[in-house]
Parts: C-alpha cells; structure tokens; sequence
C-alpha cells in the first residue's frame, strides 16, 4: 500500500517521504526510532532542571511578544510548584492569540537558563481549558529520523496511523514452528513495542539493539538478504558454462616449474576450484587469504585448467600496478609452458593494445591481465572460460557485470573466482556472500616471518632514521610510506616528496628513490625492478605499494601518518615485509595527539599479525561498508540490523533460509520482496 492510504499524505508530503525511503505503509511500520521521550509522567515545574526533557502542565499567568535582540513570543506558566517561560521564536497572531491568560498548557520540550529562569524554546505543546486535563502518554514517545520540512510530529501521527489500521492485517511469513524454534516475537508484537515502549528500560534495550523484538527484525532482514543472495545464486547456475575438464597435464608442468613447494592450505584450494570448473554450471567461487598467503600462485593453477581446455582467461586488478604485478607473475610462470599472456591496460600504445585486442577477439586460449580496460568498449572475447577478479571489493558491481557480460554465449557465462586480501570470518562470508562459495587459504607458505609491528611518536624520527641506516648497511632494504605526494592545505601532512628530500640530506650514503602513483607508469616500473633487484636500498612510497609488491629482502617498513589509514591498508602496508628469512619490523608513525580510534587501530596492529582478526577488529570500528565493499551494497546498508551487533544471529538465518527453501518457498519470497528493495541485479555478477 502507498504511503498516500495513509490520512494527510497529499504528493508534496508523500515526496519528502521517499527522500527516507517510506514509499508504502510497510516502509513507515520499518522505520524505526532513533530515540524516545517520556510523556508518561507530568514532572512539577518547582523541580525542574536544566537540560532535562520534561513534560509540564501549568496555567498562563502572561503571554507578551518581546523585541530584546530577536522578536519572541513568551508565555510564562505556573503549576504552584514554580514557574516556566516557553518561548517561541517563529509564530502567529492565531498563536498568541490561543495562549490567553487562564488557560491551561501541556508543554514538552528541554529546560534551560534563559534571562528570567528556567524556559523550554519551542516546546511541542497542546492547550486545553477547564479542569479536565489531559491523561499523559501511556507509553514512551518515538523520535524518528526525518527530514526537512517533515515535521516530527507529522511523522510520529503518520506512523501512529498505521500502526492503527494496517499492523493488525501485516502478514508473518515466519511459520509458527520456526518462530517457536527461534524463541522470538511476533513480528506485530516486535513492530508494537518498538514504536510504543511501555517504559525506559525497555526502550533502552531497544537502542542499544539487545531487545527482542528489534532482535527479531534484524533477524528477518538478514534472512531477506541471504535469502535473495540464494535465489540470484539459483539463477545464476541455470546459466550454463564451459565444462573445463583439463587433465591437468599443464597444472603438474606450472607446479614443477615452480621454485617454491605449494602449501596444503593452496593444495586444498586448487583440488576446490578444479571440482568446480569441471561443472557445467559457472562456478561462483570467493577465494579469501591473508596478505602474502599465496593466492595469485592458486589463481594461475586455475587458469591452466582453463587454457588446457582451449579457452581464454581474463584477471582483472583494481590498479594499474597490481595488474602490472600479475601480469609479470602470470607471465613468468605461463610463458615458458607455451601459454600466451598479453596485458590490457589504460596506458598501452596503441600497437601493443591493437595486438592485445586481436589476441582477445581470436578463439585462441589466451590469458589477458588488465585493470577496468578489459571491459571497455571495443574490447570482444572470443571464448573467455574463466574470469579472476583480484581485490574484489574494490570493483563497482556494474563493472564485474560488464566484464561477465562480454565473456556470456547465449546461456553460457564464464566461471568466476573473486579473490580478497581481506578476509572477513567465515560465518559472516557464508551469510553476506551466500551467491558465492567460499575458499580460505588459512596458513602462510613456510619461511614468512611474523612482522614485529611498533608505535613511535613523529618525534623520534631522527632514531628512526639511525635504524634505518644500520638495516640498510648491513644489506637489507626498507619502505617508508607517505599517505600524500604533495602538500594540502587541508592535511597538514608529511608529505612523499618531501620526505624523500629529508630522508637523502640525512642518509647521503644510501640509495633513496621515490614511487608515486603520478609517475608515468615505464619509470615506476624502472624504480621498482631496481628495488627488486637490490639497486635501491629504501624505497620512499605512498601507498600504491599496498599491493602487489613482494621484495623479500625488505625487512623494514615505516608507515608515515599512520592515524590517517585504516586498518585493513595498514595490514596491507605492513604485509610487504617478512617475505625473505630476515627478521622483519613495521613502525607505525603518528602525530599525537591521537584520537580514541586511531589508538584502537594502532592497538590491534600491535597485538596481531592475523589478518581474519584485524579484518574483524576492522568491522567492529568502521562497519561493513567499507570492509564488504561496493558488491554487497544491499547488505552494507541494512536499515535495521548490523552486522557486526548482530554477528550472533547469523547462524539461525542460515539454518532457517534453509528450512523456508524446503517447506515454505512462498514464504521466503515474501521475505525478500518485504525487505530487499535494491534490484537484484547486483547479485548477477
């Protein structure tokens, strides 16, 4: 039902309504209040205080309008116990005019000190004559989130009307066994106290997400989401796929070829990925593992499986400089098996793109490694069986569609495996990426050092700069990363290129060089192979080092204005060392003084290198948003729950989404139709 059932709702007041997203009855009866007011008691105005919210009943004894500074209208009441002045900045003749002297007032709003006293300023008020006084509010009174020009109270009579006529008939699609199971209430007893709490403490539950019945919403909503993450997962494997049933004769050469062993984790992951390509159906595969777990080295056996069965692969990377890194991986271990791989990127000439573009629209296998360029018009693929999507949550939705789209054949789509350097716990991925299957890579090749991570304040630099020197003379290399290339007036921050100027003046004796993502891409390129190779001993970087970066001899990383980063690029930043057998620091540099968050950062860096736990840690201080990235915005944005306060519920959703798929499918339509707005063309991906 439109919001305009409702009485009042005219077009202009049904417009400020969408711009909440209340488009239906229903959508009002979901939104939910931000805060509450007691109007249950009347509070004596002898015992008022300053800033207290209080409901008051007294009689006019006076009502002038005053012109001191700004034109107000006061009223001054009584109730016997004391006196209060309300005071109004913006009002009517037809105002004044109703606040006669000898009536009688009920006024709610905040007490302060104004110039005779204690005065409420623009309080919500009613008058009424006579000894009958109005009976208080016999439950707690909602605060809503609004908007401008939709008053509170307009909101507050729209949700009450709903609440009268349309709660009782708002179906439960949750059958009476499952609800009992859950131990939960119904939704319309959830949907009622919420909005109408019988008492403080109850209301003080309710805002801080521990009460049932909000418990109960949150939980339908998250069974909505993986609900619908299920049904697009549905539909996705009644597309078909290329069978990629290799024997594996290409894989044992890439393994052999190798210089380093694979680990049981890596060996586990691959068996996973072959079983899947083999369908032929397309795999949706989440591939998560720490910073330096070896997942590119998984994604290349993947691709052998591919190539072997005679068709193409596309990897794609968020930046230039991690597809340049891939691309020089993939090569060095495809080539030399006879496997041709060509790179698509923004910079190219337009001879070697012409050359990549040709490879692309031929039928040959061919594997391409490339940023967004590889879905850009123009671009055709003659058979693409496979698609690799590095830092997954990096990419919009509709540029993972895109690049889908280009590899579909009629009904065919390519296989798809996401990887992350990310990880989020498993209980969570298995709930907000329920469309994907989940691969972890949960232990790090042998030799990787655990990284001794350490806080200074800016000002220990110059010691700082000393450990850099006996590291970088005694054979060792090291980063020291910048968040910024030049100076901003806004963040007054030390700045790469002035660093690096700093850094040569007090370390004449090394070999300094600076990487930018401004530089143009042949000279970074250089800068960094002579860093690989031992030609430069510290590298002065922003943070286009994150990813894609693996010197082994690098023991030391400084990360400059560390308050400004977050904690998942830290982890990534401090991820480029412990990669040799030398032991490895990460110093974390910051200007104090240092907000209650960004000590919360620097702690969990402290005390874990574990990338599941800082990914968790991460959740908890910034949200999910961020963390789940641009692919799941539906479930980043809940209305009600959260996913990190409601972490516990998750478990039930599964196993619930479960039972309504089996026995009652209707229902689980329902659910989705009821809480997922978004088109779900964001699971087609």
């Amino acid at each position: 039902m439109p919001v305009t059932t409702l009485r009042g709702v005219g077009p202009k007041v049904a417009d400020k309504l969408s711009r909440l997203r209340l488009r239906s009855v229903q959508d009002l009866l979901f939104h939910l209040p931000l805060r509450y007011q007691d109007r249950t008691r009347v509070v004596p105005i002898g015992s008022l205080q300053r800033g207290l919210e209080a409901l008051v009943v007294g009689t006019i004894e006076l009502t002038d309008a005053g012109y001191r500074g700004k034109r107000s209208l006061l009223c001054r009441i009584s109730d016997g116990t004391g006196f209060l002045t309300l005071r109004f900045f913006h009002f009517s003749a037809l105002q004044q005019q109703k606040l006669q002297r000898g009536r009688s007032v009920r006024a709610y709003g905040e007490v302060r000190f104004g110039p005779a006293g204690l005065e409420m300023t623009h309080p919500e008020y009613s008058v009424f004559e006579g000894e009958v006084e109005p009976e208080p509010e016999s439950y707690l009174t909602a605060v809503y989130p609004t908007t401008e020009g939709l008053h509170q109270q307009s909101l507050r009579r729209l949700t009450e009307q709903a609440l009268e006529r349309y709660l009782e008939p708002l179906p439960e699609w949750l059958p009476p066994e499952l609800l009992a199971e859950l131990d939960m209430p119904s939704l319309r007893d959830a949907l009622q106290e919420i909005h109408r709490p019988p008492d403080a403490a109850t209301a003080e539950l309710i805002i801080r997400g521990h009460h049932g019945g909000r418990e109960r919403l949150a939980f339908e909503e998250l069974l909505a989401h993986h609900l619908s993450l299920r049904r697009l997962r549905k539909q996705e494997q009644s597309h078909a796929a290329p069978t990629l049933a290799s024997h594996g004769a290409l894989l044992d050469a890439l393994l052999a070829h190798l210089s380093f062993e694979l680990t049981p984790a890596q060996r586990r992951v691959i068996g996973e990925l072959r079983q899947d390509l083999r369908q032929p159906v397309p795999m949706q595969r989440l591939l998560q593992g720490d910073v330096g777990s070896g997942k590119t080295v998984v994604a290349a056996a993947a691709t052998t499986c591919a190539v072997e069965a005679g068709y193409q692969v596309a990897v794609m990377a968020p930046t230039e400089i991690l597809a340049e890194q891939h691309a020089r991986n993939f090569a060095e271990w495809l080539v030399p098996l006879g496997v041709e791989v060509v790179t698509l990127l923004s910079r190219l000439n337009s001879k070697v793109r012409a050359d990549a573009l040709e490879a692309l629209a031929s039928a040959r296998p061919v594997v391409a490694v490339g940023t967004h360029a590889l879905f850009q018009e123009g671009v055709t693929f003659g058979d693409l069986g496979l698609l690799i999507i590095d830092e997954q949550h990096r990419f919009g939705v509709h540029q993972r569609l895109a690049l889908r789209e280009k590899g579909a054949h009629g009904n065919r789509r390519p296989h798809q495996l996401v990887m992350t350097a990310t990880p989020i716990p498993r209980t969570l991925a298995q709930t907000v990426y329920a469309d994907l299957d989940v691969s972890i890579i949960d232990e790090l090749p042998p030799g990787r050092q655990t990284v001794e991570t350490v806080a200074l304040p800016a000002g220990r630099r110059v010691e700082l700069v000393e450990r850099i020197r006996s590291a970088c003379l005694a054979g060792r290399q090291a980063y020291w990363v910048c968040p910024l290339i030049d100076e901003s007036d806004h963040l007054q921050l030390q700045t790469a290129t002035e660093t690096q100027t700093q850094l040569q003046q007090a370390l004449p004796e090394l070999r300094i060089s600076l990487v930018h993502g401004r530089m143009k891409p042949a000279a970074r390129d250089e800068i960094m192979n002579d860093f690989k190779a031992g030609a430069v001993d510290l590298l002065v970087a922003t943070t286009v080092v994150e990813v894609g970066v693996d010197v082994a001899n690098a023991s030391l990383m400084i990360i400059e204005n560390t308050e400004r980063l977050g904690l998942s690029q830290l982890h990534q930043l401090r991820g480029r060392v412990g990669r040799g057998a030398e032991q490895s620091s990460c110093v974390l540099l910051y200007q104090p003084p240092l907000s209650a968050q960004a000590r919360d950062r620097i702690a969990a860096m402290r005390e874990s290198n574990d990338g599941f736990e800082i990914a968790r840690r991460d959740l908890e201080m910034r949200g999910p948003g961020e963390l789940l990235g641009t692919r799941q915005t539906g479930i980043a944005h809940l209305r009600i729950a959260d996913l990190v306060r409601d972490q516990k519920l998750l478990p039930r959703v599964q196993r619930i989404a479960d039972l309504l798929l089996q026995r009652y499918p209707r229902h689980a339509d329902a659910i989705i139709q009821r809480w997922v707005q978004q088109g779900e063309d964001y699971g087609n991906v």
